[in-house]
């Protein structure tokens, strides 16, 4: 039984990585090159013709931007894995390609195996993401995920932690709540545990700095 082969598209404006890149995907048996493109707006039309199953889409091109090619091209062919090979990694390049739609992100660095291997696991719908990027994306993410103290705080103890920061006594804040000076007591002093401070004036500090409001 004959095998299926990939069909691949290669995006680049330099002639030499285009041949580079056919030169050695084209001794692979299980590889169709498809079609090539110089360009972000030649990329989109020559997908949308050739609907190729694995894309390696450059970055920074003098004929088209590959983050909008690419998003444009996955709108309209969902299926497509498109596989960023470029020489940058920095997050003003890497965070939008992967927002975009970018299946892998690989540097041209990476061995032309490596590539290869990255094509076969992005057409059995496996990403392959380089670890300098991979880095830069878990940091993102832990930084996203990550809570300010104040978010643990409850609604109740939001309302008196705003007040501190307004320089509310106790009783000023028990009168504005209504609540028994006692309950105020105890959120205070839940508000300073939650807040890792050690009084309440640092806590009014704590919520000025964070521009807390009610």
């Amino acid at each position: 039984m004959k095998m299926a082969k990939i069909n691949v598209m290669i995006v680049d404006d330099h002639e030499m990585v285009r041949r580079g890149l056919r030169a050695y995907l084209e001794t692979e048996e299980d590889f169709a090159l498809v079609g090539e493109a110089s360009g972000g707006d030649e990329a989109v039309r020559k997908a949308k013709e050739l609907r190729p199953d694995v894309i390696l889409m450059d970055l920074v091109m003098e004929n088209g931007n590959g983050i909008v090619s690419t998003e444009r091209i996955v709108s309209v062919l969902p299926l497509c894995k498109i596989i960023i090979l470029t020489s940058y990694y920095d997050d003003e390049k890497v965070f939008p390609a992967i927002e975009a739609g970018a299946f892998s992100y690989l540097l041209k660095t990476a061995p032309a195996e490596e590539i290869a291997a990255a094509i076969r696991k992005a057409a059995d719908g496996e990403a392959v993401i380089e670890s300098k990027v991979a880095g830069k994306m878990m940091t993102k993410m832990r930084g996203a995920g990550r809570q300010l103290p104040h978010d643990d705080l409850t609604n109740r103890e939001r309302e008196v932690l705003v007040l501190l920061g307004e320089g509310k006594t106790n009783k000023e804040i028990a009168d504005e709540l209504y609540i028994g000076l006692k309950t105020v007591k105890t959120h205070v002093s839940h508000i300073l545990h939650k807040l890792q401070v050690s009084d309440r004036t640092q806590a009014a500090i704590y919520a000025n700095r964070h521009n807390l409001k009610n």
